[in-house]
């Protein structure tokens, strides 16, 4: 099963402050850092490097040298990339010293897709592959609608959240991966051992992977509901353990694994994201993953 993932390519601008920054401080900071980062391409490193057979849509200006070297280290084909006449995209990351995160992201290039662009690479795809998608790019209702008629698997990070997120087409997502601030704004509930139940409410075709933090994960579908805790780790940088997660999510179940087995893999992986610096420097290859739940 193949996946192609339409999303965001940045340069994360990462800044080490003792704390977020508040409304008219000026605040200096303790280290600074440029990587390359986005939710699409933080999603497609991790499946490649969990071993999913993996296809990246989206755009970079002529400045996004770096993002096409990250893919191509990661084995995956950067020469599907659209170039636009827009900057690439961007963020500025402020990390504090328990490792918490606050991003501010211009989308730039990501903004830029056209649809003839995206339909030339879903014709490269066959009824069951896998399409991911996150809330960082333009052209989303269209996608998700596409993809939908396409009988692809139609997998979907609402994040981030905005104000047109409720009005898309979440009828035709197939799996739906989020975590607790997203549920909240997607089923209305605020407590977080109600929302499972309220997003499958919401959204019944849908099967539903909700990230809780500390307390875990949990997933449900028409069939069955599963849980996974973490492991504990020191954590050093929390920016791309949700994009971890998500990309050893469904590389173990484009694989034919069970649910259990997905969820158990993605923690591990999340788990060994966080107690690392950086977005795509941060996640781990398949085999540090496998060490990692030998020894716990």
């Amino acid at each position: 099963m193949k996946i192609l993932c339409v999303g965001s390519l940045n340069i994360d601008r990462v800044y080490q402050v003792p704390h977020f920054v508040q409304a008219g401080e000026t605040l200096a900071c303790a280290g600074f850092s440029q990587a390359p980062g986005g939710k699409g391409l933080n999603q497609t490193v991790a499946l490649a490097r969990a071993g999913a057979s993996v296809r990246h849509a989206g755009a970079v200006g002529e400045d996004g040298g770096l993002l096409r070297q990250t893919l191509r280290d990661a084995g995956v084909d950067d020469g599907l990339l659209a170039q636009s006449a827009q900057p690439t995209g961007h963020a500025i990351i402020q990390v504090d010293p328990s490792g918490q995160n606050c991003i501010l992201v211009s989308a730039g290039a990501n903004g830029t897709l056209e649809r003839d662009y995206l339909a030339a690479l879903l014709d490269g795809c066959e009824p069951g592959d896998i399409l991911l998608a996150q809330n960082e790019t333009n052209e989303l209702p269209w996608l998700l609608r596409e993809g939908r008629r396409r009988q692809l698997t139609v997998a979907f990070n609402p994040s981030p959240i905005t104000p047109e997120l409720p009005g898309y087409p979440l009828d035709c997502v197939d799996i739906l991966i989020l975590n607790e601030i997203e549920g909240a704004a997607l089923s209305g509930e605020s407590d977080p051992t109600r929302m499972p139940a309220a997003l499958r409410a919401a959204y019944p075709r849908a099967r539903v992977m909700l990230t809780l933090g500390g307390d875990g994960c949990v997933y449900t579908d028409q069939r069955e509901t599963v849980r996974q805790g973490i492991f504990p780790v020191k954590a050093v940088d929390t920016t791309a353990a949700g994009d971890t997660f998500t990309g050893y999510f469904l590389a173990w179940l484009a694989e034919g694994k069970p649910v259990a087995q997905a969820l158990r893999a993605a923690s591990a992986a999340a788990a060994l994201a966080v107690s690392r610096p950086g977005a795509v420097p941060s996640i781990p290859a398949r085999r540090q993953v496998l060490d990692f739940l030998c020894k716990n």
